[in-house]
């Protein structure tokens, strides 16, 4: 890991929030220059994490080799217009935008682009995020990129053509899971728990599958089949699941947010 380099974050909102505290947290926060819509919200994290706080987006993307753009796909364009005379001859310009394509974001400036996109636990050490990039991203950068972001959590490099399923899965996926623990809490509270205890008690239970399904090597079919004893409780409310619909929702709500960030990339 080459740690001679400079990081420089253009948004501080959740996501750019949560790269920037992770790798505060790991690297010297003095390489770090940060910038925001609102300065003072720049000045606050910097405070926080006591990084560097800029108070143009134009100073921010001078600063650094590893330039990460945290806005929305909207403002993409006219931050790579403010910024891209300014920015280092070795520079690399990160972006997280949705359904902005590698493409895209090489109309919009001369030097190397890397997609990624992060999801929502990046706050808590614990993201997956995916990573696609060209050829114009040599090796040492790609691995120190990489190497930043898991800072934040699980980085894996995947082909362009899967960032909008990315997208759909990882990205908007802690939404559905929250729906989830929210729903198994509610039902627990119907069944008589107090709620306070039905939160700890949904959340644990996602939290401790996740990480079976993760480490035990077995398919989370065969793990469902594992809990499912024959004529017992949980083969009961998985057929009444199966008959309430609930892959069928989870099909189209991906389905949903794939067409949607599908889109956005054909609108960019």
């Amino acid at each position: 890991m080459n740690t001679a380099f400079t990081v420089s974050v253009i948004g501080c909102g959740s996501m750019g929030g949560a790269v920037i505290r992770a790798v505060c947290r790991k690297y010297d926060p003095k390489t770090v220059t940060i910038s925001a819509k609102h300065f003072e919200h720049a000045q606050s994290l910097a405070s926080e994490v006591l990084c560097t706080a800029a108070d143009s987006n134009v100073k921010a993307a001078a600063a650094g080799k590893y330039v990460f753009l945290a806005v929305k796909p909207a403002f993409i364009a006219e931050v790579l217009q403010e910024t891209s005379d300014v920015l280092r001859d070795d520079a690399v310009v990160i972006s997280m935008a949705a359904g902005v394509s590698l493409e895209k974001l090489r109309s919009m400036t001369k030097r190397p682009v890397v997609r990624i996109m992060p999801n929502m636990p990046a706050q808590i050490g614990e993201a997956m995020t995916a990573l696609s990039c060209g050829d114009d991203v040599c090796p040492q950068d790609l691995s120190d990129i990489t190497a930043l972001l898991e800072c934040a959590g699980k980085v894996e490099k995947v082909d362009e053509k899967l960032m909008d399923c990315v997208t759909a899965v990882s990205g908007s996926g802690p939404a559905y899971v929250f729906m989830f623990i929210e729903a198994l809490a509610d039902a627990a509270v119907r069944c008589g728990m107090p709620r306070k205890q039905a939160y700890v008690y949904a959340a644990q239970t996602v939290k401790g599958s996740a990480a079976m399904a993760l480490s035990d090597g077995r398919c989370p079919a065969a793990l469902k089949d594992a809990v499912c004893s024959p004529g017992g409780t949980t083969i009961e409310g998985v057929a009444a699941l199966e008959k309430d619909g609930f892959r069928n929702a989870v099909f189209d709500a991906v389905k949903a947010a794939y067409d949607k960030s599908a889109g956005m990339g054909k609108n960019k």
